[in-house]
């Protein structure tokens, strides 16, 4: 008996925390400095700054190790998730359906699974999340937050669009403005190198 009322503690306790972390993520989007930061004049990074390397990658799923001097001339949405994160779970589908739907046009997806709790750096888990969402693009997993700092990202999920030359030209933080975003894979794929 005692160890069921532990486990439900733990569960209990597990839930609130992810609970907390969602409103704490919707908050921070619902505010206005995360809205001017979705927008191509809110890039953190200039017109003219490189996109960060992928750096400290534990383990390459789906893909051998890549790099962005490899993606040059092709668009790359960067995309920081984690598995258990309710707000990267609602984006995903939208994710997923931009790789198929312009893959072939140039565009590269590369998921870098950052993980919130300790449980989340185990590969299996990342594994088998992958599996349970169906993804089939590249996830560098950045267990200890490299490419992350690389990127200074601060919010799950988080969309970097990077153009055919490697320079950054778009963010956006959180759910929501996928016909933004949509738009922007589109006139970056429309561009010459």
């Amino acid at each position: 008996m005692l160890s069921r009322l532990k486990t439900t503690a733990s569960v209990a306790l597990f839930a609130a925390t992810v609970a907390a972390g969602a409103a704490a993520i919707a908050t921070l989007v619902a505010s206005p400095a995360a809205s001017a930061a979705a927008s191509p004049a809110g890039n953190p990074f200039g017109s003219s700054t490189a996109a960060p390397e992928f750096t400290g990658i534990d383990k390459w799923l789906n893909s051998d190790p890549l790099t962005m001097q490899q993606l040059r001339g092709k668009v790359v949405l960067v995309d920081f998730w984690t598995y258990t994160c309710i707000n990267c779970i609602h984006v995903l589908p939208y994710v997923k359906t931009w790789n198929q739907k312009y893959k072939d046009q140039g565009l590269a997806v590369v998921g870098v699974h950052t993980p919130e709790y300790p449980f989340e750096r185990s590969t299996d888990n990342v594994k088998t999340a992958i599996k349970r969402f169906g993804i089939t693009f590249p996830v560098a997993q950045d267990n200890n937050y490299a490419t992350w700092r690389a990127y200074d990202n601060q919010y799950w999920p988080a969309f970097y669009l990077v153009d055919k030359k490697g320079h950054v030209a778009y963010t956006h933080f959180g759910e929501g403005d996928y016909e933004q975003t949509e738009a922007k894979i589109k006139a970056l794929l429309a561009e010459n190198p």
